[in-house]
């Protein structure tokens, strides 16, 4: 079996807020080892790509509930919280705010 791609995971994560979106929920918590295992069950050593789409997944208003230390913010324990209330795509994103 092939490991997820970053286009995979970002798909997947769009999916979850477009449903949190039409549930009426104002935000999701995703974590990155949870997000993995539900993605990939079983699969190992596709962290760096998993936190990459959850990191570029990240638009302006969200935030890290657990921010992992290391620089490039990748390890299994990277948490965000992702508003869900307005998925307008002119939203910018937190890199573009938070730099």
């Amino acid at each position: 079996m092939e490991k997820w791609t970053q286009e995979q995971y970002a798909t997947r994560l769009q999916e979850m807020k477009q449903e949190a979106h039409d549930k009426m929920w104002l935000y999701i918590e995703v974590n990155a080892k949870e997000f993995m295992n539900e993605c990939e069950p079983g699969v190992k050593g596709n962290t760096t790509t998993c936190c990459k789409a959850m990191l570029d997944a990240m638009l302006e208003g969200d935030g890290f509930i657990v921010e992992p230390k290391v620089k490039t913010k990748v390890a299994g324990t990277l948490t965000i919280r992702y508003y869900v209330d307005n998925l307008h795509p002119g939203r910018r994103k937190y890199s573009e705010v938070n730099n």
